[in-house]
């Protein structure tokens, strides 16, 4: 009888074509690996594609220092018509109005450049009176959504198609804080121009630290975890936190984190010194991730625990 194939934690890159939904994506890496803990890193829209950060086994437990992380997209917007969910899939409504010019769409693109009150889609995922904003609406019921703060960091007219006058294209591509709405902008664009616009596609180009260039198109995917060679693709279980400081730690100081005990910060050898509130990544003597800790009141209280407590 042969023996189930180890997988290891870790994070896959998994360049998403458009079709698929996150979830459909998750349920595959589910199922090849036979790993039951299996996430991913910020839903896609099934007609967007992009970068989608799949955490696998422990690495679920870190997928939460990665909420709050920058997105960053390529987005065709079209021009002369609304839609119902402010994207292609919605059903459109053309209006009679003349098609903005480049200059006009660049001007007004820049006035969402940095933080602006963004109302999400009617089709959200968003609670309403704690039902989804998108069961309101696909029973002709218009939620009431309140406008959120969102933050362009960057935002800029890549391209412009006008090879058919009546319905220009613009290609925009920006880097916006988590939970932004691309859907939205478009329909706030066609809005404030006076000519309707709506999502004609979307590309993630990267999410937080993760990019599109490093990850793998989902056929590869299916192969290496089908064929047991899940590692040729897995990135470790802190990639993309290397901003935080790597900390080993070893003996009686390690055990002591394992069992979910602060150790004082006094006692570690580190140059620099821990300050303020500093989150770190604590490895053991072999160099495996072993938790993620906090200094508090001088000393390291661990978050997360990720080996067990025989590691040494």
């Amino acid at each position: 009888m042969s023996q189930p194939r180890a997988v290891p934690d870790g994070v896959v890159l998994v360049a998403k074509e458009a079709g698929p939904t996150s979830h459909d994506i998750v349920a595959l890496v589910r199922r090849l690996s036979g790993v039951r803990r299996v996430g991913h890193g910020g839903t896609l829209d099934p007609f967007a594609a992009g970068v989608l950060p799949v955490f696998v086994g422990q690495a679920t437990r870190l997928a939460e220092y990665h909420l709050g992380d920058d997105k960053e997209y390529r987005a065709l917007i079209a021009f002369g018509a609304r839609s119902t969910t402010d994207d292609l899939e919605g059903e459109l409504t053309p209006l009679d109005a003349p098609p903005p010019a480049r200059a006009a769409v660049e001007e007004a693109l820049s006035k969402f450049l940095g933080q602006v009150e963004q109302v999400p889609p009617d089709y959200s995922a968003v609670h309403v009176g704690g039902r989804r904003a998108y069961e309101l609406a696909r029973h002709g019921r218009k939620p009431e959504l309140r406008p959120r703060a969102v933050t362009f960091h960057r935002l800029e007219l890549a391209g412009w198609d006008d090879s058919i006058p009546e319905r220009p294209v613009a290609t925009a591509e920006m880097r916006c804080s988590a939970g932004t709405y691309v859907r939205a902008l478009a329909r706030d664009l066609g809005q404030r121009l006076g000519t309707g616009a709506y999502l004609a596609a979307l590309t993630r180009t990267a999410s937080g630290p993760f990019r599109l260039d490093q990850a793998h198109p989902l056929d590869r995917v299916r192969e290496e975890l089908a064929a047991g060679r899940a590692a040729a693709i897995m990135l470790p279980p802190d990639a993309g936190l290397e901003t935080l400081r790597r900390v080993t730690l070893e003996g009686r100081n390690l055990q002591s984190l394992l069992r979910g005990q602060a150790v004082a910060a006094g006692r570690l050898e580190l140059a620099p010194p821990l300050a303020g509130d500093e989150l770190v990544r604590v490895a053991g003597g072999d160099g495996r991730l072993a938790a993620i800790a906090r200094l508090r009141d001088g000393r390291l209280q661990p978050e997360k625990v990720l080996v067990p407590l025989a590691q040494g």
